[in-house]
């Protein structure tokens, strides 16, 4: 199994600056419906942008820099970061720039803030992620195209009309962008498919993965209930005045027996993935705010947790969502942490048979000789302190705000848990994962 590590051989926590997490917000998560929902990309981002500013109570104009991931960018928003620093009124000479490194774009854009802050170029950054699926635009399929190409450059009423006899109603029938997109074009296998290639591998059965996503729900349901999304999730107000103020892909009476009777969507009919137990397709966004000491000092910010370190793995896209794995060894290797060290984790739920084999992987001793180069394995990580709040399987998976929001919410999770230390990681569709380290203050 070929793998590619970026790690650093210095002990991260001995170099640069420190930087702080010291607020954050996202909106709603609003599960997709078969057609476009209230927001843009930019308008998500705008939405959870204004209250996180105000409630701060510094100069919007106080930031050295704004950093937003998104996938799925519109044609008019070319530049999403760009356009809601501006409508978040930060001012005409903000730097804002987008990333785009597919599910993991929301912590690359927490990341890049990490590193300019601590080398010492920036001082106040606003990091987000943002992402409106159900604006997936629909496209032409490439007969279409040539058909349409054909009638610009006819160059006569004769061959107009040749050209006119030529066209077929199938030429029109449009393709979902979002669909071309979870496919990976290297290996030609959807993120679904990856994931029974891994619930194949780990033998993780149909029922463990059902059960872990009943599980996710009715985490999410206790964590509205009980008020621990409050400060995190920000109302949302449609320009026709509709208000959503809580993710509403939750189903709170899922059971098992119900998860049963769903269909495989990708291997029928002995799969093991269904839509019941992956994530949802969903819009959402999320804003973390990172500052460096100086920065905390002069705007009497408090801060809530320090990033450590972070740490971006590779391997076969056929493979893709095991990659995790390979980050969050590479943390524990290079922070020379254990396990138990580590008092909670964030994994992003893109599938809920993903998940199960990356917990089987850590304590599988074959599978980490082979890729890790470990002797021993590292151990399954407790599920009890594993996503304690839920995750996308029913919250949704808003691909460019996902990696933003499990590190948003890792923070809040350990600082209402009196937690230490959390690592927050997922796979990334290409074959690639991000993880990172985080220390309350």
């Amino acid at each position: 199994m070929n793998q590619q590590t970026t790690s650093r051989k210095k002990n991260a926590a001995g170099q640069g600056r420190p930087v702080y997490v010291v607020d954050g917000a996202r909106t709603p998560f609003l599960k997709v419906r078969g057609k476009p929902g209230p927001f843009s990309p930019v308008d998500l981002a705008v939405q959870c942008g204004r209250p996180l500013l105000l409630r701060q109570d510094l100069p919007p104009d106080a930031f050295d820099q704004v950093i937003l991931g998104c996938v799925n960018v519109l044609s008019d928003e070319m530049n999403p970061a760009r356009i809601a620093a501006l409508r978040l009124g930060m001012g005409e000479a903000m730097r804002a720039f987008t990333v785009q490194i597919n599910c993991g774009s929301g912590m690359q854009s927490i990341d890049t803030g990490f590193r300019l802050i601590r080398e010492g170029s920036r001082e106040l950054v606003l990091a987000g992620g943002t992402e409106a699926l159900s604006h997936a635009p629909l496209q032409f399929k490439e007969e279409a195209v040539e058909w349409l190409a054909g009638m610009r450059t006819a160059g006569s009423l004769k061959q107009r009309a040749q050209q006119l006899t030529e066209l077929r109603p199938g030429y029109f029938k449009p393709e979902l962008s979002l669909r071309q997109g979870l496919t990976d074009p290297i290996v030609g296998l959807s993120m679904g498919e990856t994931a029974e290639v891994l619930a194949h591998l780990f033998a993780v059965s149909r029922e463990e993965a059902d059960q872990y996503a009943v599980i996710s729900h009715k985490r999410v349901a206790r964590a509205q209930a009980e008020g621990w999304f409050d400060g995190e999730v920000e109302p949302a107000v449609s320009v026709e005045g509709e208000l959503f103020t809580r993710d509403d892909g939750v189903r709170p009476d899922s059971s098992v027996a119900a998860l049963a009777k769903l269909a495989p969507v990708f291997e029928r009919p002995f799969g093991q993935v269904t839509a019941g137990n992956s994530s949802q397709v969903t819009d959402g966004a999320s804003w973390v705010m990172l500052a460096s000491a100086d920065a905390v000092e002069k705007y009497g910010l408090t801060p809530r947790a320090q990033i450590l370190g972070s740490e971006w793995s590779a391997l076969d896209p056929k493979i893709m969502g095991l990659t995790p794995v390979l980050a969050m060894a590479g943390l524990l290797r290079r922070f020379e942490l254990n396990l138990q060290q580590i008092d909670l984790w964030e994994l992003n739920e893109a599938f809920a048979a993903q998940v199960l084999a990356c917990l089987k992987a850590l304590d599988d001793e074959e599978f980490c000789k082979a890729a890790l180069g470990l002797d021993a394995p590292p151990g399954e990580i407790d599920q009890a302190i594993l996503n304690v709040d839920g995750g996308a399987v029913s919250l949704g998976h808003p691909v460019g705000t996902s990696g933003n929001r499990i590190v948003l919410h890792l923070v809040n999770a350990m600082q209402r848990l009196g937690a230490k230390r959390g690592i927050a990681s997922e796979c990334i569709g290409g074959g690639q994962a991000g993880a990172m380290l985080l220390e309350t203050v």
